[in-house]
């Protein structure tokens, strides 16, 4: 009845500004009938609407289906579009409770907002100061048709539950409790906006979203580091970690060895210490298969973009580098096996490359995508992340060339190179 009464006053508001999108979660028999419902009162209307199936992941059933859902109305905005939804004041109640049961914070228990900006979309919740009760009054004069889900009676489940056989219980005790739930959300929100003035500037402190500096992060109070941690692990998801997941992180990668390179993962990044700084690895970058334990022969054009296991660089002219006599000219890539030495142009003498890595600071879990490019056994330099290091050998020589790194967040030669 709500999603439906919204539909109607958005065609009285702004005719020709709105469409509607039905999502067909496909859990039930009906839902495609649904969707034609749907269809032909938008006919009526006069309101372009779209049918969108969506496949709904296994675990839990409803946090899997609104993900699905937000998946699925965010193909269908543009970017100056507003997601208009018809939540109301008992589902801004009920969210409040059931968070407070899953042990929610600040964040959490803000609930719903009335205007809702994100970094992918905007969402406006025009009737979340309306009762139920008021709804259906509204829909009544207003004559509008609905179909009911049964599946909202079912206390299977946890909503469901929370609106047949906690609320009545909670309602006879507390008449004014829908309001004051809803009341609490509000000054949640203001809560919020305060802790997240304070996460900002502590961040700015402490860190960047890929890495915080631990010394600068142990000089806060512990609920200040506890907040600035779960803010930071959120990054750009929609929820928080759990209290338990930062405590781990705390005790299990923050507080161990500094030597001991230990690793949580949660939702899709590692969270990693190393020299004294807590690092926030993407899952793919982290977990990157080794390379096989051979070498191949390429060959290198000026110009020319190469994608390696360190990245992506491009051969380029350079004031000083490795002679253009070996463009066009087989070279061996080889990875790295242990007990190498390079002789770093510009530096005296020769030095383990594995002590060169270090001193770079080449995080561990990069290390094996160094590769080491040769010719006739003679070492010309070495592929690593930060860059390509050139090798003193006799290939050296004024307006030669050297594969540069083509990414803007890191310097293509190292440090080691000065």
């Amino acid at each position: 009845m709500d999603s439906m009464l919204l539909l109607h006053l958005m065609s009285f508001l702004c005719p020709d500004k709105i469409r509607a999108v039905y999502i067909d979660h496909q859990l039930q028999d009906v839902s495609s009938a649904w969707g034609g419902f749907v269809q032909k009162q938008c006919q009526l209307l006069n309101i372009p609407c779209i049918i969108q199936k969506v496949q709904v992941e296994d675990g839990n059933l409803e946090n899997q289906a609104r993900a699905a859902r937000y998946q699925a109305f965010q193909q269908h905005l543009n970017p100056q579009d507003i997601l208009v939804l018809a939540h109301h004041q008992q589902d801004q109640a009920e969210t409040l409770m059931l968070r407070l049961l899953s042990g929610a914070g600040v964040q959490g228990l803000s609930a719903m907002k009335k205007l809702d900006r994100r970094d992918d979309l905007t969402i406006w919740r025009p009737l979340l100061d309306l009762s139920h009760e008021q709804i259906c009054q509204w829909a009544g004069q207003l004559d509008v048709q609905n179909i009911q889900d049964s599946t909202n009676f079912d206390t299977e489940y946890d909503r469901a539950w929370s609106r047949e056989i906690l609320w009545p219980v909670l309602s006879s005790r507390f008449p004014k409790m829908q309001q004051a739930l809803s009341r609490t959300s509000y000054l949640m929100q203001d809560a919020d906006e305060i802790l997240q003035q304070v996460l900002n500037d502590d961040l700015k402190q402490c860190g960047s979203v890929e890495l915080l500096n631990l010394d600068a992060l142990q000089q806060l109070t512990a609920p200040r580091q506890r907040q600035l941690l779960s803010s930071w692990m959120k990054g750009r998801s929609q929820y928080r970690p759990s209290f338990d997941m930062v405590q781990r992180l705390m005790t299990e990668v923050i507080a161990s060895r500094k030597d001991s390179q230990a690793a949580l993962h949660w939702n899709g990044f590692y969270y990693v210490r190393f020299q004294q700084q807590l690092h926030r690895v993407a899952k793919a970058d982290y977990l990157v298969s080794p390379l096989e334990n051979k070498s191949v022969v390429l060959s290198f054009q000026m110009g020319q973009s190469v994608s390696l296991a360190s990245g992506s660089f491009q051969i380029q002219s350079s004031p000083m580098g490795l002679s253009t006599k070996l463009l066009n000219q087989p070279l061996k890539l080889s990875p790295r096996l242990g007990g190498e030495k390079i002789h770093l142009y510009g530096r005296v003498g020769s030095w383990p490359l594995k002590k060169a890595i270090q001193q770079a600071q080449i995080f561990p879990w990069q290390r094996h995508t160094i590769q080491i490019l040769s010719r006739d056994n003679v070492m010309l330099g070495v592929f690593t992340p930060q860059g390509f290091w050139l090798a003193q050998s006799d290939y050296c020589t004024k307006s030669g060339w050297l594969p540069t790194l083509s990414l803007n967040a890191k310097t293509a030669i190292s440090d080691l190179q000065s």
